[in-house]
């Protein structure tokens, strides 16, 4: 399916690799053209561009479907007809996650806002999950410890917010102390090592199709924001050196930039509303790609 470089080399065999090595959850891969394509356009897709673009990674439509079900049971997306075509848009609790999760991956960098966490509910189990989910150290049954802004949480807590007045070149140490640093830089390394060769066939003078261009872009965001999303996102300070992922962030933002647009013009001539086609751009696309050229 996918473009040869001028050695003849398959575009599709690294693509394919790719998803070999992380097969694709047809829920996961929803969100993800949810958050990459839907969402900044307006929020709607019909279900048929869904099927479409998710057989083009090997997930069957009964799989569409069956996600698309449970994700409306979730309460993350809400449904309409139109004649006989189905609808789907985000469900209203779902926008917040998605705006979040794409100031994360196309946003300026964060700034650090070292805290405590005391759970003070009755289930704090499950509250500890939550945070560590979102890249907290779990200090004790009740306490956790995080750099970044905290996930919403439905049971009740106490939040100190902490600064560093001393022994910032400790911090390090702290952050290896508390937090499996070597387990996500080996997430970016696998991601620098996968997408370099895609970069590097694209340079070879690989040549795709529009859609192409866009299946390619959805598993380099799948793929790069669950990466990030699992990373407690620590500032540099607390780093190690030679961190890989500002130079992950670089080959996203350089890849998300060459493929987007030959992407988005797939998109705007067949992913359809009840209202109509899909625009080609809108003010949060160009945002995004105003965002990564200054990552790239």
């Amino acid at each position: 399916m996918l473009g040869k470089d001028k050695t003849g080399k398959s575009f599709a065999t690294q693509l394919q690799a790719i998803l070999d090595e992380s097969p694709l959850k047809a829920a996961g891969f929803i969100v993800t053209v949810y958050g990459d394509v839907v969402e900044p356009r307006g929020g709607v897709i019909w279900t048929g561009n869904l099927v479409e673009i998710c057989a083009e990674v090997g997930i069957s439509e009964t799989l569409v479907r069956t996600a698309v079900s449970r994700l409306v049971a979730a309460g993350q997306l809400s449904g309409e007809r139109e004649g006989r075509r189905s609808f789907y848009r985000l469900a209203a609790p779902a926008r917040a996650e998605f705006a979040a999760a794409a100031r994360l991956l196309f946003g300026p960098p964060e700034p650090t806002d070292w805290h405590f966490v005391q759970l003070t509910g009755d289930r704090p189990d499950e509250a500890m999950q939550i945070l560590e989910r979102a890249g907290h150290s779990r200090l004790g049954p009740r306490l956790a410890v995080g750099a970044r802004a905290m996930p919403p949480l439905k049971q009740p807590a106490v939040v100190f917010r902490a600064e560093v007045v001393s022994g910032e070149a400790d911090l390090g140490a702290f952050a290896a102390d508390h937090w499996d640093l070597e387990f996500h830089a080996d997430a970016y390394r696998g991601f620098l090592g996968r997408f370099g060769r895609i970069e590097s066939l694209l340079s070879g003078g690989a040549r795709l199709t529009a859609l192409e261009s866009l299946v390619t872009r959805l598993v380099l965001v799948h793929q790069f924001r669950l990466v990030v999303l699992r990373d407690p996102r620590l500032p540099q300070t607390a780093l190690p050196a030679g961190w890989p992922g500002d130079d992950a962030r670089a080959l996203f933002a350089r890849l998300y930039l060459r493929l987007s647009p030959d992407a988005d013009l797939y998109v705007a001539h067949h992913f359809v509303t009840a209202d109509g086609a899909l625009p080609v751009d809108s003010e949060a696309t160009r945002r995004r790609l105003s965002l990564l050229a200054g990552a790239a």
